[in-house]
């Protein structure tokens, strides 16, 4: 078949199938439009072509066609691949007709049972011959994918057999009353052969086993001993098909086998749900279970349905394990994608993955070029079957909009881990300045940043430090005297001056010299503002890149390829969205900071200026001593949030300067369009061929050996330390922790 050849579809809908003496269908009525298409034609180009034709909806349409020769069974159209077949096997035919069948306009005669993608379905009512008893049937062992789940746990509803529950239960199952269909039927897969099969016997209502299971024919009797109830499929000469041979369908049990009760499968929850996972990817297990149960009355519990969830999901994700063989070509691909990217990993000894480190050339030039030399570092659990740390550094941009500079995945939380990663980080960024790190002071960090950047200061986040307070001081105060002490903690960091920080120290000393204690042994020079010697800008908390890494949270579960890629797609859509954004901008600063010199503009109105040669003295509700020279003033708002206070606008007003020139460069427009000029590219498909280049060694990697505990996962959620919980109190003893009740006091 030559590529460029066209072929006429001849589209057809409306009309009936009409069966033949010998088997054959035949369509009549309805109406006829014809398309050209060729192998290059994408499935979604026809069906809204065709959906414009007939009017129909799109996403309900289905798309069949006769092999040549073959007027007896409809193969579907499902995706890409199936449509460029349909052009191969026509060979020299210039035409091929094609059945639009919709919701709207059903083929009446056809059954519209739901299958797998590129199914074959024998619409005919076949012959069915019987299997002679000299049939060789061998006991087979081999595990399918049909592996009973917990059967003492799954019951009917009262017991009834499934087939017989109740009329809204038939109507969920009638659909599959014809999944099966008889001899000759087709199927791409023995998977698909055997999803057919377990929703045959849900529409009728009986069990079954298998005799003979394996990779090339599949024999399947009545779990009744005695009926003669009995399929047998296998492998198509010279293709990948698989043919129903032979079948005996009528029961001769007696309903023995309604009786044994219906056993619903790990993999027939997982056909059910795929399709709604793709729709819906946090589809609960708890939804899961109240849907087969209201649709098909069969009681699963949370753990079925779960483990259900996770087979359906690895399907239409990925193998986990599979992606940790594909990180050395998907780093590769990284690079080869957006050169200057960093992606390197690590490996245990073992080849067990240690370690992964990713940061995108433009997420590296980005910083660089327009983001303060300030970063937040914070650290994520991940859901995914072998779980793990994602370790983040995150910037600001101009704006205080996160800016996602570099991530890593390790095996844990731990001072290697957190050393290895700011190596890396080191190698990957350079600034000639130094860089303000806002993280935690737990894990080693107040050690590792001064060993591996020492010209860096280290802002302990506020959040980390309010947390150990309250927890350090829970127990001995009430709900009252704690709230007010956190209170105060926050103002004391917050506070631009020193006056100003030991007031708010000695509100805490007035409450409890023990929580005052607490306060003067906890580095108050890496937390407090008025003693702190880099810029952070007011920006207190490591948590700053969650406004990231939060939005796309349902990445944590996936396959480590997949999450990076989603993670990536996600910075990819952050850099094009704020590029274009910025690019209406008609102000000189970012929107946020243009508000912010606009009400600092609004004080100044009322302030009166005096000069004292190269310092000016401000008075007003405020009063402050102005350094043009040094942009400092003394309330030190201008040094802590990098505008010009009131106090200096009034300044530049009295002397007829500009504010905006004496605004930090990078609040300005246009350096914040340097921070998103380059973008992120997409990383090529890995496709089924996970070799890496000839001239490269390949690189084993196996999953981690820690894997996710059994049970549901424990997610805390993060408590915030502006509100604290309100102890109980005795009403009696007036002691803390516990109620008049349980009181032990005489």
């Amino acid at each position: 078949m030559v590529g460029s050849k066209r072929i006429i579809a001849i589209c057809q809908s409306g009309g009936e199938f009409v069966t033949d003496k010998d088997g054959s269908l035949l369509y009549t009525g309805g109406e006829a439009y014809a398309i050209d298409i060729d192998q290059n034609t994408q499935l979604s180009d026809f069906k809204a072509e065709v959906a414009e034709m007939f009017n129909y909806n799109d996403p309900s349409m289905s798309i069949k066609y006769f092999l040549p020769g073959n007027k007896k069974t409809l193969i579907t159209i499902s995706k890409d691949k199936d449509l460029n077949r349909m052009v191969t096997f026509l060979g020299d035919a210039n035409t091929v007709d094609v059945f639009i069948i919709t919701e709207e306009c059903p083929a009446r005669n056809v059954s519209n049972m739901p299958v797998s993608r590129s199914s074959r379905t024998t619409v005919s009512d076949a012959v069915l011959p019987p299997v002679s008893d000299g049939d060789a049937i061998v006991e087979n062992n081999s595990v399918s994918d049909h592996i009973d789940m917990d059967i003492a746990s799954i019951t009917p509803l009262n017991d009834i057999p499934f087939g017989f529950i109740e009329s809204k239960h038939q109507k969920a199952a009638q659909q599959w009353e014809n999944a099966i269909t008889g001899v000759d039927q087709r199927f791409g897969s023995f998977n698909e052969f055997r999803e057919a099969l377990h929703r045959y016997s849900i529409a009728h209502g009986f069990a079954y086993r298998y005799k003979k299971n394996d990779s090339h024919r599949v024999t399947v009797k009545c779990k009744s001993d005695g009926c003669r109830w009995r399929i047998y499929a296998s492998r198509l000469t010279t293709t990948q098909l698989i043919c129903i041979k032979k079948m005996i369908g009528d029961h001769t049990c007696g309903g023995a086998s309604l009786k044994a009760g219906y056993r619903a499968t790990r993999g027939w929850v997982r056909s059910l749900i795929k399709e709604k996972l793709k729709v819906s990817p946090n589809y609960k297990p708890k939804d899961i279970a109240d849907d087969i149960r209201r649709e098909f009355g069969i009681q699963l519990n949370y753990s079925q349905a779960w483990r259900a969830k996770e087979i359906a999901r690895e399907q239409l994700q990925g193998s986990y394990k599979e992606a940790y063989s594909q990180l050395p070509l998907f780093c590769q691909r990284i690079i080869e994608t957006n050169p200057g990217s960093v992606a390197t990993f690590s490996t245990k000894e073992d080849s067990s993955f240690h370690r992964l480190f990713i940061s995108f050339h433009a997420s590296i030039t980005g910083f660089q070029q327009g983001c303060r030399p300030l970063l937040f570092l914070d650290s994520n659990p991940l859901n995914s079957k072998y779980q793990g740390e994602l370790l983040s550094a995150t910037a600001a941009d101009g704006n205080d909009d996160v800016f996602p500079l570099a991530f890593a995945v390790v095996d844990s939380v731990s001072n290697n881990n957190w050393r290895w990663f700011l190596k890396e980080l080191k190698m990957a960024v350079s600034l000639s300045q130094p860089i303000t790190f806002v993280a935690d002071f737990h894990n080693g960090l107040k050690e590792l940043l001064p060993e591996i950047f020492s010209d860096a200061h280290h802002a302990y986040c506020l959040r980390y430090m309010a947390e150990k307070l309250n927890k350090d001081l829970k127990g001995r105060f009430s709900h009252e005297a704690r709230r007010l002490m956190v209170n105060d903690f926050y103002a004391a960091a917050y506070a631009p001056k020193l006056d100003e920080f030991h007031c708010c120290i000695d509100n805490i000393k007035a409450i409890s010299p023990e929580a005052y204690d607490w306060v003067m042994k906890s580095d108050q020079k890496h937390w407090a503002n008025a003693l702190f010697g880099g810029a952070r800008y007011n920006l207190m908390t490591s948590h700053f890149g969650q406004l990231f890494y939060g939005s796309v949270s349902e990445a944590n579960e996936l396959p480590i390829t997949q999450m990076i890629d989603v993670l990536r797609g996600k910075m990819m859509e952050l850099i094009d969205t704020r590029r274009m954004e910025s690019n209406q901008w008609v102000t000189r600063l970012t929107p946020s900071k243009e508000i912010h010199l606009e009400k600092e503009a609004s004080k100044a109105r009322s302030l009166q200026v005096f000069s004292r040669g190269s310092t000016f003295e401000v008075h007003g509700e405020s009063s402050g001593v102005v350094d043009i020279d040094n942009w400092d003033c003394s309330c030190k708002g201008w040094r802590l949030t990098g505008l010009p206070c009131s106090h200096a606008i009034a300044v530049f007003e009295c002397i007829g300067r500009d504010p905006y020139d004496y605004c930090s460069r990078y609040f300005m427009v246009d350096c914040y369009r340097l921070t998103y000029a380059e973008l992120i590219h997409p990383v090529s498909s890995l496709g089924n061929t996970m070799q890496l280049e000839a001239n490269q060694s390949p690189v084993t990697v196996t999953p981690p050996p820690t894997k996710r505990p059994p049970g549901r996962p424990k997610v805390k959620p993060t408590e915030s330390t502006d509100v604290i919980k309100r102890q109980l109190q005795c009403s009696k003893c007036k002691g803390l922790g516990h109620n008049k009740k349980t009181c032990k006091a005489s």
